[in-house]
């Protein structure tokens, strides 16, 4: 491990997810893939009616689903995820840079074992930062784009360990214009969300570490 760029949750309270069957874990992918594919043909016309559409079909999911993160008890008094309303200066058409690429990392989990990434780049974003790109170095691929802002952890901001931007191998994308060296990856931030562990701790999720923290408040997105 050449850096090391993000942090593990590393949990002893595994019962919740061993639970949950591959049935309804498969099913779960499946219809967050399903999701996100409406999500990107809406948003080729409507970013802001594409953000509706996630919203209510991820509330459907977490408050209904048999592999929602949420406990029974918590589906119960489900009321929605704290989401914010669509703002457009947040949705960005941004290339991959070179820069740190080939970096690798292996992240301890206490459910998921020792997960392997590379580094495949950095986004540079206009007047906010720079993010790394990863890719799941594993079965399956991906690519992997957690972070965090300036709310994190703050009152009524985001979730305190940060949020996911991509993770293509669970369906979290939002398109790329261009090919090749003019390729641009479709940014938006108002699609953030909260990893599982954020709203159980029995769930094991890697985290944003220093290439993936932004000094500025992203206020958009899901909430804590």
């Amino acid at each position: 491990m050449s850096e090391q760029d993000f942090e593990g949750t590393d949990r002893d309270e595994q019962d919740d997810v061993q639970r949950i069957s591959a049935v309804d874990i498969a099913d779960w992918r499946l219809r967050t893939f399903a999701l996100y594919a409406g999500v990107r043909k809406i948003a080729a016309d409507n970013p802001a009616e594409a953000h509706s559409y996630w919203r209510h079909g991820r509330d459907r999911m977490f408050g209904t689903h048999p592999a929602s993160p949420l406990t029974e008890a918590a589906k119960a008094d489900f009321g929605g995820l704290k989401t914010a309303d669509y703002d457009p200066i947040y949705r960005f058409h941004v290339p991959i840079t070179k820069e740190g690429a080939g970096r690798e990392m292996n992240v301890k989990t206490g459910t998921d074992g020792v997960v392997r990434f590379v580094r495949l780049g950095t986004f540079d974003l206009p007047e906010m930062g720079q993010l790394a790109v990863w890719k799941l170095n594993g079965y399956g691929g991906g690519i992997f784009v957690p972070f965090r802002d300036a709310t994190a952890g703050q009152p009524g901001g985001s979730y305190g360990a940060g949020r996911y931007l991509l993770d293509t191998i669970k369906g979290a994308f939002h398109g790329v214009t261009g090919s090749g060296p003019d390729a641009q990856f479709v940014l938006d931030f108002n699609f953030a969300y909260n990893p599982s562990c954020a709203y159980n701790e029995a769930w094991a999720c890697p985290l944003a570490g220093p290439s993936n923290r932004l000094a500025v408040d992203i206020p958009v997105g899901e909430l804590s």
